[in-house]
């Protein structure tokens, strides 16, 4: 008889907390707003919950949710002799904010094995990793690796079959990015000999993750050299379907801004701004302003050095995307030892100083703060993501 009264009982308390649930779409759009972190909390409230929150189309909705509100955030990962990284809500009222920076680990204990690590792209959540292993006999290994900071997903990338030996290429351009037609993921390189300065036996080659396959276009209608870091391969920067990066072209013998695009597959070539002519490959960079494609770069004032440091920093934006035309002078202000990487939605400028610290700038160039995360001794690596619950195409030889 008491077992009767239990039955019934939960029976009686089960159907009460029906008549209490939320509705299945209002459960949805409470979930679409979670962070990552939460989400995969989550995932253990009921089989259910796991069901939805697993499901890719579900992690669809998220993630360009997440995009159109621009809840973007910025990873900093140090350097030797601990590896660290930090992921920092530059929306958030402060850089200082402790509830808007989360401290992150790689997820996969594979980064003690390698001496370095370079983050070479970002796209959808995912970061590009170019990991060196530095073996005996001053041989270098390089190995590729695609990881979710969110979730701690990651990926191996086979080495090219083309360009396998990186040890005999002199310079490289990374690239990472998503093609929306056929839902794949590319890494894009472009690797060369360099001889009295030109770039010879240059290779121009993708990676689908879709279809774990290298292949590589050959006929490239333009040389092109590495101007940023003469001793580290260039990060290519992801912009409206393409990749970019600073060159030189030695056929057209100018600085250009080199893309490619990853629906066509093709390069092509942007001019830089007709006045543009103070610029130094080394002090300059691309990022977006707004909604624009945009390049900063910083030269002295009065054409040459002085013992006042009077350098200054012109920020310019591509108005009309691919119209060299459109290119215009936005903003002038005094240099201070840190470049631009992001604006914000009310307009503010985030910009590194190349180690452990972000500043916080107005529209108008004026210091807001600053904040240093970790070590300052230590080098930063820094990369804007947004959290993102996608996993990568399934092959089934990945």
């Amino acid at each position: 008889m008491k077992r009767n009264n239990r039955r019934r009982g939960r029976r009686r308390t089960e159907k009460k907390a029906l008549q209490y649930q939320l509705p299945h779409d209002l459960i949805i759009q409470i979930l679409l707003r979670l962070p990552v972190k939460s989400l995969v909390r989550f995932k253990c409230v009921s089989k259910s919950w796991f069901s939805l929150i697993s499901d890719p189309h579900f992690a669809n909705s998220h993630f360009q949710f997440s995009a159109t509100t621009l809840t973007r955030r910025i990873l900093l990962m140090s350097a030797s002799p601990t590896l660290e990284s930090r992921s920092i809500n530059f929306e958030a009222s402060s850089l200082d904010d402790d509830s808007a920076s989360v401290s992150l680990y790689p997820n996969f204990m594979l980064f003690e094995s390698y001496s370095h690590v370079h983050i070479e792209g970002s796209c959808r959540g995912f970061l590009l990793l170019r990991c060196d292993s530095e073996q005996m006999q001053n041989h270098r290994s390089v190995y590729l690796w695609i990881w979710n900071p969110s979730t701690g997903f990651h990926r191996k990338i086979p080495l090219s079959p083309f360009s396998s030996n990186l040890d005999e290429v002199d310079k490289c351009f990374y690239g990472f990015g998503y093609d929306q037609s056929i839902d794949d993921y590319f890494l894009v390189t472009i690797s060369y000999k360099e001889v009295n300065y030109d770039p010879l036996l240059q290779h121009l080659e993708f990676f689908s993750l879709r279809a774990n396959t290298w292949e590589e276009i050959e006929g490239t209608q333009f040389s092109y050299r590495n101007i940023i870091k003469e001793l580290q391969p260039a990060a290519g920067f992801l912009f409206n379907g393409a990749i970019h990066w600073f060159a030189y072209s030695p056929d057209l013998r100018e600085n250009v801004i080199v893309a490619f695009d990853l629906m066509g597959k093709k390069l092509f070539n942007m001019h830089l701004p007709d006045d543009f002519d103070r610029l130094e490959p080394e002090d300059s960079g691309l990022w977006v302003f707004g909604k624009f494609l945009s390049i900063w770069v910083q030269y002295f004032d009065d054409g040459e050095y002085d013992e006042n440091y009077n350098r200054i920093v012109e920020i310019w934006v591509m108005k009309e995307y691919k119209v060299d035309s459109s290119w215009t002078k936005t903003l002038v202000y005094p240099f201070d030892h840190y470049s631009p990487i992001c604006s914000t939605k009310s307009g503010d400028i985030i910009k590194t100083n190349g180690r452990t610290q972000l500043a916080k700038y107005n529209d108008q160039g004026q210091l807001l703060e600053r904040h240093s995360y970790f070590n300052d001794r230590h080098v930063c690596e820094v990369a804007l993501y947004i959290e993102s619950l996608l996993s990568l195409p399934h092959n089934e030889q990945a």
